[in-house]
């Protein structure tokens, strides 16, 4: 099978409207995972690209010639539809910026890595489960209902879906409770990738932050402490693992201020299926108990209560 008949099954899968199974959207697909013909889906990467980038690489691999006007039809056609599935995210600049770059979701990457594989469907199952589709989105005649939340005194909204539902409760149950009067350094969205950065106040403590920094979904800093809060909202992928603890750990080499790492879950079923994976030296938070945490701390928190 044809790498764009591999692209336009991943789009059908994915349960994207039939416009967006079109040859022009498998091409988009292609080439923000840097597939070429002969490539194995293992071997997709997200690099950050512009639109030009699309286009001139479709002309090098597949000879497939898109003007440089064209640049709008593949922004509506493919690109916006995809971010809205949560298929790609945006590097955050101004969309006028020439620094204007897209790539593919972390999720999706490791998704289309797995196609044509034993662990696709279990793999596309659990991306839907946590995001949705976009049929489902688009089948509803009214706009699509946002996820309200006040972070930091002011109004913002999340887009649908379990993961944004799980990240508003982290700022509202979580925070309240066990971060008091902290502030949201960061939060992302899975349509706006960073809803809310604070650069200023992130660098001020040390932090260093490149593109290729995948930041944790939730960071929270409580002054009055000097600690700061990694949260990970898991719904299908992303526990703290000592993979991810490791990254944090260069990521912050020069934070001084106490670091406290937090896996975020809807319910005690979906802890249950990460439990085994979970990094020592982390915490636990399940929203369905949220006045409660689960320590894997050793004998930190030992003796009577």
């Amino acid at each position: 099978m044809s790498k764009l008949k591999d692209a336009k099954n991943i789009l059908k899968q994915m349960e994207v409207p039939e416009k967006q199974q079109s040859d022009l959207c498998g091409y988009v697909l292609l080439a923000l995972a840097n597939l070429k013909e002969q490539d194995e889906w293992i071997s997709a990467e997200n690099n950050w690209i512009r639109i030009h980038d699309i286009i001139v690489f479709l002309g090098d691999w597949y000879e497939v010639f898109y003007a440089e006007n064209s640049r709008e039809t593949i922004r509506k056609q493919a690109i916006h539809h995809f971010r809205t599935a949560a298929f790609i995210e945006d590097n955050g600049k101004a969309t006028n910026s020439p620094n204007y770059r897209y790539r593919l979701t972390s999720e999706m990457l490791e998704l289309v890595q797995t196609y044509d594989s034993p662990n696709w469907s279990q793999e596309k199952d659990k991306f839907l489960d946590s995001h949705g589709s976009l049929v489902d989105m688009y089948r509803s005649k009214k706009k699509m209902q946002k996820l309200p939340v006040r972070i930091n005194g002011e109004d913002f909204t999340f887009s649908p879906g379990k993961h944004n539902e799980l990240q508003k409760l982290i700022i509202e149950e979580f925070a309240p409770r066990f971060a008091g009067n902290s502030e949201c350094l960061y939060v992302g969205d899975t349509i706006k990738k960073d809803l809310v950065k604070n650069e200023e106040k992130l660098q001020e403590l040390g932090f260093e932050i490149t593109l290729h920094d995948k930041m944790p979904d939730v960071v929270l800093y409580s002054s009055d402490t000097n600690w700061i809060y990694f949260i990970e909202s898991v719904t299908s992928v992303g526990p703290m693992d000592p993979k991810r603890i490791k990254e944090l750990e260069e990521m912050t080499k020069n934070v001084t201020a106490g670091k406290i790492y937090v896996t975020a879950f809807l319910d005690f079923k979906t802890f249950k299926k990460f439990s085994d994976s979970l990094a020592w030296e982390t915490e636990i938070w399940i929203a369905d108990m949220p006045e409660h945490m689960i320590h894997f701390n050793g004998d930190r928190f030992m003796g009577p209560r």
